[in-house]
């Protein structure tokens, strides 16, 4: 029974093994999808803060449409925890593999068919309808694709470098962003009005190419070697969910307090400060979108210095660094973004969203997996990224055109006030922040820990 026992666990572990090209194929797989989801992400935060109130809601006025727009963004998040729990389950149960094939392709069809949408002019309340559908089932798939790329990575990585190879996935983010925003920014120069042509379609319809790309790389990839070993041994868990609600409640709740300066800090930038600096301020030209891809290649930098510095300095302080960092310059940033002044405006979200938003993300690449035990991982982490997706980020986006609204009301109703919107906007990204970094004082420190072990980190 001994020597039957040893076999059949050196072949758990020689089915578990993965080599250098493995490694590599994995994190091109997991970095294409991320570039997918987030060239999405971009993608529909510029398209909300510039032409999708004009495009499917013409009757309304002004700031109706951007509220009304900003909405369907909202959607998108609203049903990220919906999707997180079903295919959490899955990722748990069938593989990290399968839930990563399957989300890149929902996500990026949903996306091209965005791009082939009719408008209000030509539908009526039918195009804006199906524009909310095809908003939901982004984000159905979103709600699962960064938390699985996540996963997959550290639990490839080897020991002691989790936090650079979990961070690559996440320079995909920065990709997205860039092609996106970069798009957008030949779109729009020398265009007086984008949405009365119908180059606003091609960026979305280039999603058919990324997401043809990751497809291939995905069907091609291993499974996480930490899953093998599971399926190997009959440990996979029958229900993650009911695993996470009995054992991680204290986790999840660490995890959703991270992202709330992060997820909140990234909402707040690439879309409301979008919207801010063109509709309130009145900057003229894409320079939201010169500063998205601005902040992007730096944020690139960002996110791989953070993972590396994790791995030898510890997840949380180099997540409370960055933390503390979005909250010291919350106010001077808004304030700069205020004054409509193009270099400084520019410089403002590069620093603020590539280095102190970002440095949280690349950190988080391997912490957010290593909260959790193996059996029940990615039901934890979708659970605990989606709902603060919900929580801080996409809210964030209304309650900032809330407060610009409600400013020039304050302010006697005269619009040119709504500049002062930067105020409370500052306000609401410190509150979100100093959260993230109290709960940075009260979580564990998860470096280096047992991956195949199924109780959380403590």
């Amino acid at each position: 029974m001994a020597t039957m026992s040893t076999t059949s666990h050196g072949s758990q572990q020689a089915e578990a093994k993965i080599d250098n090209k493995d490694l590599r194929r994995a994190a091109w797989a997991c970095s294409l999808g991320s570039a997918l989801e987030y060239y999405d992400f971009a993608l529909y935060s510029l398209a909300s803060a510039l032409i999708f109130g004009p495009l499917f809601f013409p009757e309304q006025t002004v700031a109706m449409q951007l509220i009304l727009s900003f909405g369907t963004y909202f959607l998108g998040f609203a049903v990220r925890p919906i999707g997180g729990i079903v295919f959490g389950a899955l990722g748990d149960r069938l593989g990290r593999k399968f839930v990563l094939t399957t989300t890149v392709m929902l996500m990026g069809v949903s996306s091209t068919l965005i791009g082939l949408l009719p408008t209000f002019h030509s539908a009526g309340y039918l195009a804006p309808a199906l524009l909310v559908m095809l908003r939901i089932c982004q984000g159905l798939g979103a709600g699962a694709e960064q938390a699985g790329a996540a996963v997959l990575m550290t639990e490839y990585a080897p020991k002691g470098k989790r936090g650079f190879y979990a961070a690559l996935p996440f320079t995909g983010v920065q990709a997205g962003t860039v092609l996106a925003a970069g798009v957008y920014f030949l779109m729009l120069y020398g265009v007086e009005d984008i949405t009365a042509s119908w180059l606003w379609r091609v960026p979305f319809l280039c999603s058919a190419v990324i997401v043809g790309v990751a497809l291939y790389m995905r069907l091609h990839m291993k499974e996480s070697p930490t899953f093998t070993k599971l399926a190997a041994r009959e440990q996979v868990a029958e229900n993650p969910l009911r695993q996470v609600i009995r054992h991680s409640k204290r986790n999840v709740l660490t995890g959703i307090g991270l992202r709330m300066a992060e997820n909140g800090g990234s909402s707040i930038y690439q879309a409301l400060a979008v919207s801010y600096i063109a509709g309130v301020v009145g900057v003229q030209g894409p320079i939201g979108a010169l500063s998205l891809v601005s902040a992007a290649t730096i944020g690139a930098f960002t996110v791989l210095f953070a993972g590396i510095a994790s791995d030898h300095f510890g997840r949380r302080a180099v997540y409370r660094f960055f933390a503390i960092f979005q909250l010291v310059i919350a106010f001077p940033a808004w304030w700069v973004l205020s004054q409509g002044e193009i270099f400084s405006t520019i410089a403002a979200i590069t620093v603020a969203l590539g280095i102190g938003t970002w440095g949280m993300f690349g950190t988080q690449g391997s912490l957010m997996p290593e909260l959790f035990g193996a059996r029940y991982r990615y039901m934890g982490v979708s659970i605990s990224r989606e709902v603060s997706s919900v929580l801080a980020g996409g809210i964030a986006p209304l309650i900032g055109a809330a407060l610009i609204a409600a400013t020039a009301a304050w302010m006697g109703g005269d619009p040119a006030m709504r500049v002062h919107a930067w105020i409370p906007i500052a306000a609401y990204l410190s509150l979100l922040t100093l959260i993230t970094v109290v709960v940075s004082f009260r979580m564990p420190e998860t470096l280096n820990r047992d991956l195949d072990a199924h109780e959380d980190a403590k």
